[in-house]
């Protein structure tokens, strides 16, 4: 193996691998969050607001710390295990405070706040620094493939809820007398450790000069003025409605698998479900790399996502699919169809930003973007929330209740934000060609 075949590996994809599987834990939320909020003594509801603070920080944190990830990768990714690490063992701390002022009679305000400001404050900003600082390094060490390698890393993202539910389903079988916060300081460690190697290995290639700007105005906002800014608020809003889509139906996904019958499988589907996930990231931009212009990606997942949505609102697939295996399969075809695309949504995105700006700002220009992720993380399962608990009816459905009529009406919403989408990348995201 050549030098620069092992740096490719060594400097790039494995950091990079190190780094988005840690990071990617996030996903795990709801695998715990119903045991915090019952050892603390708080609605799952008021738990929740964890995670959709978890997110919405990572997209302002690459947004407004893309420029530091620009300038110094060491940096960024050293900021991102602290804070990531931190934020980890903090959320451990005040469940572990929370649940001690339960246990003597009055739940903690002041515990929850912490665990919002843990989980998604601190966490946040190590998520976004740690989902950026890998990215423009892959892509000048795979010049040929960046799409394939972004496309590697983020499917570590992706599939980092896979690779690490069974280990936390079993440290919480481990806590019989309900001190889940161990876990937490567990979980720190060990991705503290995980991401701690993927900093020390990371690089960018030796013969890679950072072009030289004299400031910001000649940095970034020169870099976007290069095109129409149409063509650019055409990418911002085609990714922030395909991530909103994605969460909306993935956010309901547990009771539309019950509704059509296969409660007994929920578990199952989850894990195929993010393997889509997972296989959408890598092998959309693998695709791309063979295309002349990558938005076509973006067609071909709206494309898809619009027919399916169509086919299962319909067919009333939902409502009525319950022991009919044709209806059953097209729910569990647009379920996958769904999580591969929006998995491949957020691989793609950098390298077509990249194909239109160029190299030189990449970093910045993707935190930027990555800011639609942040209004998404709270925008997309509140949607989906909103329409279920307003609309249809909540009845007795295989044992389980549920709504089958109030999903049945998200994808009324989501079928029609998926055209919108399509349409902005047809007319408003200009053609290029790979750089």
């Amino acid at each position: 193996m050549s030098n620069g075949i092992q740096n490719k590996w060594i400097r790039g994809a494995i950091p990079a691998l190190l780094l988005h599987c840690s990071i990617g834990t996030v996903y795990c939320w709801s695998i715990f969050s119903q045991e915090i909020a019952d050892y603390i003594g708080f609605s799952k509801g008021a738990t929740e607001w964890a995670f959709s603070f978890a997110i919405f920080f990572l997209g302002m944190s690459a947004a407004f710390l893309g420029n530091v990830v620009e300038k110094n990768i060491h940096k960024s990714s050293l900021i991102a295990t602290i804070c990531f690490s931190l934020g980890m063992a903090g959320t451990g701390f005040f469940i572990w405070y929370g649940g001690n002022c339960f246990k003597a009679g009055q739940p903690s305000i002041l515990a929850l706040i912490g665990i919002y400001v843990s989980y998604g404050f601190i966490m946040g900003i190590g998520l976004g620094t740690g989902y950026l600082s890998p990215v423009k390094t892959l892509m000048l060490w795979f010049k040929d493939k960046k799409g394939l390698a972004t496309g590697l890393a983020v499917a570590g993202f992706g599939a980092a809820k896979a690779l690490a539910s069974p280990i936390i389903q079993k440290l919480l079988g481990d806590n019989q007398n309900g001190e889940i916060y161990n876990m937490f300081y567990i979980l720190a460690a060990v991705y503290f450790v995980m991401m701690f190697a993927g900093h020390l290995m990371l690089a960018k290639p030796a013969d890679w000069v950072e072009p030289q700007v004299k400031s910001k105005e000649d940095g970034i906002l020169a870099t976007l003025k290069r095109e129409p800014l149409f063509s650019y608020a055409g990418i911002w809003l085609m990714f922030y409605i395909n991530i909103t889509c994605g969460l909306a139906l993935i956010s309901q996904e547990k009771m539309i698998v019950k509704c059509v019958g296969l409660a007994s499988f929920a578990g199952l589907i989850s894990t195929i479900s993010a393997v889509f996930n997972a296989g959408g990231r890598l092998g959309f931009s693998a695709w791309a790399d063979h295309m002349k212009d990558r938005n076509t990606v973006y067609k071909l997942i709206f494309v898809l996502s619009i027919l399916f949505t169509a086919a299962v609102y319909l067919t009333k697939g939902i409502a009525t699919g319950s022991g009919n295996v044709l209806l059953i399969a097209l729910v569990l075809i647009l379920i996958f169809v769904v999580n591969a695309g929006y998995g491949g949504g957020f691989s793609n995105v950098p390298t077509l930003l990249s194909d239109h700006y160029g190299m030189g700002s990449i970093s910045a220009i993707h935190g930027i973007t990555l800011s639609a992720w942040a209004f998404a993380g709270l925008s997309g399962n509140q949607m989906a929330s909103f329409i279920v608990n307003h609309t249809g009816e909540f009845i007795e459905v295989n044992g389980v209740r549920a709504n089958p009529a109030g999903y049945q009406n998200v994808l009324i919403v989501t079928g029609a934000l998926y055209v919108v989408a399509l349409l902005l990348s047809v007319f408003l995201v200009k053609k290029t060609v790979k750089k």
